[in-house]
């Protein structure tokens, strides 16, 4: 789970700049829209509406230069003390006054002869250390407000399908792996996580009204285990498919032919990948084995899915 990052965070500056590729200048106040800051320049539909920086990262460039600094020069929006805003993640919110802004991007990518302070000192920290934010909640914001930071806690549904697990007559050890497996990835992002963990029979019924409700509540990402064959009771892609609004072919069809060269059986798997609502379902097969090798290959592009169904294109 995703330490703290800070007590104690406030605004120190609010800026803007009506032009492009100008200095932002610290004004009195500021007023969020659902397109961004009033009179600045980068207010619009997209992603990059609001734009941040803390003291923590300007303090760096002042040994760098022969004057004082002044709030807006790196072109943010808002400056900030008491937190190291790049240790954030897109997702993310800030929560200042009554107003709420979500985090959709670290860094950017550097202008550098349009950027006055590049020009200056041949580097800008805003690349590397600046985050970016669309509005979710429209307000004012000033300098002296404290300013929360409210981390995403991604929700994860673990499904195991088996008739004898689902009795006692035998320990489910697949959806315990990807529970363990799925901790760790998270952990290493760093994120925040909600896990759940149900055994069910091979019940196309059952399954379908697990998938429902987790679609009502937004879950993040669904795994199920077993059922992925050509048995009777092999009932899972069936199941999911029908309730996908869009299905990923390429990931599954990926992880059979990687596998499958050296283990034909491996072809043999209908498992598929999709989204559903606000959700990403993957279906895996029901043995220790098979989970470790398809998640292995599903956390390779899990982040960039997530932000991508959300409408972000983080880098």
């Amino acid at each position: 789970m995703t330490d703290k990052l800070a007590d104690n965070i406030h605004v120190v500056s609010v800026n803007i700049s009506e032009k492009k590729g100008t200095i932002k200048k610290p004004v009195k106040e500021i007023t969020l829209t659902r397109k961004g800051i009033e009179y600045d320049a980068h207010a619009g539909d997209w992603h990059r509406q609001v734009s941040f920086l803390g003291v923590e990262s300007i303090q760096k460039f002042k040994k760098l230069l022969s004057r004082e600094l002044h709030f807006g020069e790196f072109a943010e929006n808002i400056t900030t003390s008491g937190m190291l805003l790049y240790k954030a993640s897109p997702l993310d919110r800030f929560k200042i006054g009554e107003t709420e802004i979500e985090i959709t991007q670290i860094g950017k990518e550097c202008h550098g002869n349009s950027c006055a302070i590049f020009q200056e000192i041949g580097s800008c920290v805003m690349p590397k250390e600046g985050i970016f934010g669309r509005v979710i909640k429209p307000g004012k914001i000033n300098a002296g407000m404290l300013m929360e930071y409210l981390p995403r806690t991604y929700k994860i549904l673990i499904i195991t399908l088996s008739d004898r697990a689902s009795r006692g007559e035998y320990a489910d050890r697949s959806g315990p792996e990807i529970e363990k497996k799925t901790k760790e990835y998270l952990e290493g992002l760093n994120w925040r996580y909600q896990m759940d963990y149900q055994i069910i029979p091979d019940d196309g019924v059952k399954l379908n009204e697990l998938l429902k409700r987790a679609k009502e509540k937004n879950v993040d990402v669904i795994f199920t285990t077993g059922g992925t064959g050509i048995g009777p009771r092999d009932i899972t892609p069936d199941v999911v498919r029908g309730l996908l609004d869009k299905e990923i072919t390429g990931i599954m069809d990926m992880i059979r032919l990687k596998y499958g060269q050296e283990k034909p059986n491996a072809l043999l798997s209908r498992s598929v990948a999709g989204v559903m609502g606000e959700s990403l379902v993957y279906t895996l097969p029901g043995s220790v084995k098979a989970v470790r090798e398809y998640l292995s290959e599903i956390f390779k592009t899990l982040q960039h899915l997530i932000f991508m169904l959300h409408g972000i294109d983080a880098h």
